[in-house]
């Protein structure tokens, strides 16, 4: 769940079910919070265990993001993990250098669902993913996926090596841009007034039902222009759609939702990461450490370069999904060493004694820097570049995977844009990035 400014602006809404009891706390806009320091303005997002409000801070006239859990036990344990969590990281980072987000202020609110654990986060701006989504899915220019990926490291390194955290999600929705691509969305570039009381009628004071509502009606207008567009259009050929100008965007960028870390002395849980994030060692059950966010951050980096997820597994027809995973890595890293296939307390139930898998035996050899040029048409230079900076991250053994501070030092990653030029869509583009603060 993201702090951002677009977070869940076309997805769904949270189940309305869940404004009861031990459950989400209904806001309105206008409505004030610890002692009326901190006025909400508008919904950013939500998230299984809490809802995300853009909010007014009367006491230093700066916008923050609003985060308010549930309030049944779990819920509220899991904020305070959260909160322990946060405060570490703020109170080391006193410079504000690290590219982690920060924690305000945290309270508690007593609504008619009970007590909820209130955090205040920094405003930051739109996710990775949303910038992937914003390039079409084409991938991004190399210099940026370099400029956005020194900032996960830092980030990263001083999770690991400083304060002994493990993110345990990373991935590019928990990867926030420090403003908005849309410099209209954010309230500091646009100077937003602030709502400072509530308003009188209309469906911006009705909660979350009737904003739920004026949300799905605007969603289904969206829809039927579209297709009555997509019905002119019969019989003749769409134009294609022009390459999005990536200028006057800041890609400066900070790790976000620490909802999931973990300290690296006490791992919490045996499953973790996301699906398509997540490390072998994981699949496997092998027990894990600082390195399966290692593994993580190379997925999130060439699915910045490419547009595309690394490994998308799926269920098949003999086959689970955890296994169709593991075959996808082997055919881009090779086979997976026996002592690590055969060594996990799941191992058994994916491979052979002699470390094959049981289920997949016919895989497709596609090592990276061939994928890179065959499918993504990378030039061979860059290509090779880029899987040299990869391929260590993604070593089956966890313990040979560089850390985040030696890939801080690596050369692809300090190389310079020979003279600003860059392939973009298949045309070279002299890429002219504006940073908007």
């Amino acid at each position: 769940m993201s702090c951002s400014s677009s977070s869940g602006s076309e997805e769904e809404d949270e189940d309305m079910d869940s404004y009861r009891k031990g459950g989400y706390h209904a806001v309105r806009v206008g409505d004030t919070f610890a002692g009326g320091r901190y006025i909400a303005q508008r919904k950013l997002g939500w998230g299984q265990f809490s809802t995300v409000w853009l909010a007014y801070d009367t006491q230093t006239s700066k916008y923050v993001a609003l985060k308010i859990q549930k309030s049944a036990p779990e819920f509220a344990q899991s904020a305070i993990h959260e909160i322990e969590i946060l405060s570490a990281i703020t109170e080391g980072d006193p410079e504000c250098k690290k590219c982690l987000i920060r924690l305000v202020d945290h309270f508690k609110h007593t609504g008619p669902n009970g007590q909820h654990l209130c955090m205040v986060l920094e405003f930051l701006g739109d996710s990775i993913l949303q910038l992937i989504k914003y390039s079409r899915y084409k991938g991004l220019p190399l210099r940026i996926v370099r400029e956005i990926c020194k900032c996960i490291l830092i980030g990263l390194d001083y999770l690991h090596r400083e304060l002994g955290i493990i993110h345990t999600d990373l991935k590019p929705e928990n990867i926030l841009l420090l403003s908005t691509i849309n410099p209209s969305k954010d309230p500091f570039r646009s100077k937003m007034e602030p709502i400072l009381s509530k308003p009188e009628g209309g469906l911006n004071g009705g909660g979350p039902v009737l904003n739920a509502i004026e949300k799905k009606l605007k969603q289904r207008a969206r829809q039927a222009v579209a297709r009555i567009s997509a019905r002119r259009m019969a019989g003749g050929q769409p134009a294609p759609k022009p390459a999005r100008s990536l200028d006057g965007i800041d890609f400066r960028c900070k790790v976000v939702d620490f909802g999931n870390a973990c300290w690296g002395s006490s791992p919490l849980a045996e499953e973790i990461q996301t699906r398509q994030y997540r490390a072998p060692e994981v699949i496997l059950q092998s027990g894990y450490t600082y390195s399966v966010d290692m593994w993580s951050f190379a997925c999130t980096a060439f699915e910045l370069a490419t547009g595309e997820m690394m490994f998308a597994p799926k269920i098949g027809q003999g086959f689970s999904e955890d296994e169709d995973h593991l075959a996808l890595m082997m055919e881009i890293l090779g086979k997976m060493p026996r002592k690590i296939s055969v060594g996990g307390l799941r191992s058994k139930e994916y491979f052979d004694r002699y470390g094959d898998l049981k289920r997949i035996r016919r895989l497709k050899s596609w090592p990276l820097s061939r994928l890179l040029v065959e499918k993504f048409k990378f030039s061979a230079n860059d290509a090779r570049e880029f899987a040299e900076f990869l391929t260590p991250i993604l070593d089956f053994a966890p313990e040979k995977r560089p850390t985040a501070e030696q890939c801080l030092q690596h050369p692809w990653l300090n190389k310079a844009s020979e003279s600003g030029v860059e392939k973009v869509d298949g045309e070279m583009s002299k890429l002219q990035i504006k940073a908007g603060k």
